[in-house]
């Protein structure tokens, strides 16, 4: 084979290389993308549970049993 034929073969594995790379940095951006909104999401949720768990002026009968337990 000649010197020509060998730089077109790794030009060509360059070229689809280089699409590959392209395609999976495609991919890490967007899952990183949705990767800050699930974060953000969660916080939001922890935020709320928090506020939900531990409310503010809640009298101690409010986490009592009931009789029946």
């Amino acid at each position: 084979m000649s010197n020509a034929g060998r730089f077109e073969i790794i030009e060509s594995k360059l070229a689809h290389l280089e699409h590959a790379v392209n395609a999976l940095s495609d991919v890490m951006a967007r899952q990183q993308r949705e990767l800050d909104l699930t974060r953000e999401r969660l916080k939001v949720l922890a935020e709320r549970l928090a506020g939900v768990e531990a409310p503010q002026g809640a009298s101690p009968s409010a986490e009592e049993k009931p009789p029946h337990y």
